[in-house]
């Protein structure tokens, strides 16, 4: 039996996402991600010894659409997860998963030297990690 493939989250993140002010409004974001074609924001720190936050598709959606809140009238503060949890750009894949799995996860921003530089979500993992190499044929 062959020993499995080492993927790191390197290997498949996405650096697909952007960083916003959290006080933009939900509209702006929105925009923002539009213009981006991305699904993920990072909200910056607001100084050096601050965390970063996190808004993903889910979190408008729940928190805006369904409250029927009007997104020019909500901050992107009001409805971001901080801090996050992040993953090492050299953590296994697996271990990944199973970080997602024990926390609730679907989305995480890969930090390193204290700077994002990618995200990675499931459909990462699964998609461009679990199944990175076509089946013979």
């Amino acid at each position: 039996m062959s020993k499995p493939t080492l993927i790191r989250v390197r290997d498949i993140m996405k650096d697909n996402f952007l960083k916003i002010n959290g006080l933009k409004t939900v509209r702006e974001a929105i925009n923002s991600l539009r213009q981006a074609d991305a699904h993920t924001l990072i909200v910056e720190k607001r100084h050096e010894n601050d965390e970063y936050g996190i808004v993903v598709l889910a979190d408008i959606a729940k928190n805006v659409l369904a409250k029927d809140r009007a997104p020019e009238r909500v901050n992107v503060y009001e409805i971001m997860s901080k801090p996050v949890l992040s993953v090492d750009p050299d953590m296994d894949i697996r271990y990944c998963s199973r970080l997602f799995d024990r926390f609730g996860l679907s989305t995480a921003p890969v930090i390193q030297d204290g700077q994002v530089i990618g995200i990675i979500t499931y459909q990462e993992i699964v998609l461009h990690g679990l199944c990175s190499t076509p089946p013979n044929t």
